[in-house]
C-alpha cells in the first residue's frame, strides 16, 4: 500500500512539474514574441523594371505606440544597418487612445534622418484619435511626406516608381480616385494602404505591390490554424500576414507590425518590421 501511495504521489508530482514548466514556456514564449522583434526579409520580382533594379524599402508598421529600448533606440539602430532606398509608415504609429505623441515624434525624427524619403499613410487608430490633425501636423514639421490620397514619383538609378498612399480604408476615408490620379501608368506602383481590406473592396486596383499593416498577424497565432481573430475579416481571417498574389506578377504583402492592441500580448507571431526588396525578372 506504501508503495502504491507513493507512487501515486510521484506521479502527481511530476504532472505538477510538466503543468508548470508548459506554463512557465508560454509566458516566456509570450514576452519574447511581444518584446522583441525581428526584421522580416521579402523579396519581390517584375518584368516592369530595367534588368539589374533593384529597390530596398523598410516597412514599419502598427507601432501603437510601443517602445522598444530607450526612446525607440532599438528600432531605429536596426533600420540604420539595413541602409534602405526609402522608409515607408503604414499607419497606427500611435492607438486611439495615445495622449502623449512624443515617442512617435521622436521615432519619425530619428527616421528622416536614417533617410529622408520617408512616406506615411494613416491608420483606423490615427483617424480615430482627437489628436488626428495634431499628430499629423507634427510628422508634416518633421519631414515625413504624408499620402493622403494622393501619389509621387521615386526614382532610383533612372528607374521611376510611383508611391500611392490611401487614408484608411478600413474607416471610409480612402479616396481611389485622387490617389491614383495622373500616375505614370508605365511605371511600377506601389500602393501604401494601411488596412488590407483594399484589395476586397478594389480587386482591380492598379498597383504591382500592395504594403499593408492593420491584421497584427492576428496578434496570437495557434500551430496549424494561424490567426483567430484579425479587424475587419472577423475569426479565422482571410487575410493574415505575409504575401498573397493578385496575379500578373502583383501581389499585397501584409506585415503583422510592432505594437499590440486591445491586449498587449503576442504569440507565435514576433513583432516586426519588414525589408522589401523589390527586383527586375528579366
Amino acid at each position: 500500500m506504501k508503495r502504491k501511495r507513493k507512487s501515486k504521489s510521484t506521479i502527481r508530482r511530476w504532472i505538477i512539474f510538466i503543468i508548470l514548466l508548459i506554463i512557465l514556456s508560454l509566458v516566456i514564449k509570450i514576452y519574447f514574441d511581444t518584446s522583441t522583434f525581428k526584421i522580416n526579409r521579402e523579396i519581390f520580382q517584375s518584368a516592369k523594371l530595367e534588368e539589374g533594379t533593384e529597390l530596398n524599402i523598410v516597412q514599419i508598421t502598427d507601432v501603437h505606440s510601443r517602445v522598444f529600448g530607450s526612446e525607440n533606440e532599438k528600432v531605429i539602430q536596426k533600420v540604420k544597418e539595413l541602409d534602405t532606398d526609402m522608409i515607408v509608415l503604414t499607419g497606427d504609429l500611435i492607438d486611439r487612445k495615445t495622449n502623449d505623441l512624443e515617442d512617435a515624434f521622436h521615432l519619425v525624427e530619428e527616421l528622416v534622418q536614417v533617410n529622408p524619403d520617408t512616406y506615411y499613410v494613416t491608420g483606423n487608430h490615427e483617424q480615430e484619435n482627437p489628436k488626428k490633425e495634431a499628430f499629423l501636423a507634427g510628422l508634416e514639421d518633421r519631414g515625413v511626406t504624408i499620402l493622403s490620397n494622393e501619389n509621387t514619383q521615386f526614382e532610383k538609378n533612372g528607374q521611376r516608381y510611383n508611391i500611392v498612399g490611401i487614408d484608411d480604408v478600413s474607416t471610409g476615408h480612402e479616396d481611389m480616385s485622387s490617389a491614383f490620379s495622373d500616375k505614370d501608368t508605365e511605371a511600377y506602383t506601389i500602393l501604401l494602404s494601411h488596412a488590407p481590406l483594399v484589395v476586397q473592396k478594389y480587386p482591380d486596383v492598379d498597383a504591382d505591390l500592395v504594403l499593408s499593416g492593420h491584421t497584427h498577424g492576428g496578434q496570437i497565432r495557434l500551430p496549424f490554424i494561424g490567426a483567430l481573430i484579425a479587424p475587419d475579416d472577423g475569426l479565422f481571417p482571410e487575410l493574415q500576414k505575409g504575401i498573397y498574389p493578385l496575379g500578373d506578377e502583383r501581389y499585397l504583402y501584409i506585415d503583422s507590425g510592432l505594437g499590440t492592441t486591445a491586449m498587449p500580448v503576442r504569440f507565435l507571431n514576433q513583432s516586426q518590421i519588414s525589408l522589401i526588396t523589390i527586383r527586375s525578372s528579366n
